[in-house]
């Protein structure tokens, strides 16, 4: 069964500075119909302007996974780690006993367009960790590349959860597949493009809850980038 998660029904905030999209419930926006997936808790599409972003503020219990799309996103957190996050990049951060942590565009002028996206760890009070790694395009073109994972596998970071995601870039007419084993589900988040997803037609900010499905095709009706959650 694949039930579509339209963008346009997505929990809508915009602040001036921030205009954001919540596929799931998030601070002030509540549907008790869409608490999260399986262990998928938060998927946040942010765009941020120019000079702006999010003070230093803490986190506790949760994998913390950070997608540029567009754009400089500049980290700082408490552990003492800083960087500055292009498009290819991925960062996860291991909340565990607690973190503070800020993240800022990192131009005065352009905005930065990303994903954060929160998973449940497979246990709480973990030693707070961070990681971070570049996948280029090419990587992920026409297939689907592991970004992270439990066991860091392929290059991947780690995360504290048994979850692989996957990312992609398609252009039309390409596409991908993924089998699912019988106890796995899956989530499909389209970040940018137009794509199929088993026949149906999903968008840029459209998500999509996979259960009882042995395979997942993804064919691109133009250029697209997606994620793939490969969930317990």
């Amino acid at each position: 069964m694949i039930t579509l998660r339209p963008a346009s029904r997505r929990g809508h905030f915009d602040h001036g500075w921030l205009n954001t999209y919540h596929t799931f419930s998030f601070a002030s926006y509540y549907d008790p119909a869409h608490m999260g997936f399986r262990d998928l808790r938060v998927i946040n599409e942010d765009y941020v302007l120019g000079g702006n972003g999010f003070g230093t503020h803490p986190h506790r219990d949760m994998e913390i996974i950070t997608y540029v799309l567009e754009g400089a996103l500049e980290h700082r957190d408490s552990m003492g780690n800083g960087s500055v996050m292009v498009p290819g990049d991925v960062q996860r951060m291991s909340a565990g006993t607690g973190v503070t942590h800020s993240e800022y565009n990192h131009s005065k002028t352009d905005r930065v367009h990303l994903l954060q996206i929160w998973l449940l760890p497979e246990q709480a009070g973990l030693k707070p960790g961070y990681e971070q790694k570049a996948f280029t395009a090419d990587e992920k073109r026409g297939v689907l590349r592991l970004i992270a994972s439990r066991d860091g596998r392929d290059g991947s970071v780690s995360i504290n959860q048994d979850v692989d995601l996957y990312a992609t870039l398609l252009e039309p007419g390409e596409r991908v597949e993924h089998l699912l084993h019988p106890d796995r589900h899956a989530w499909v988040q389209v970040a940018g493009g137009k794509v199929t997803l088993n026949g149906g037609l999903m968008s840029a900010g459209d998500g999509a809850a996979v259960s009882g499905e042995s395979a997942l095709a993804i064919a691109a009706t133009e250029p697209a980038e997606v994620l793939l959650f490969d969930l317990n």
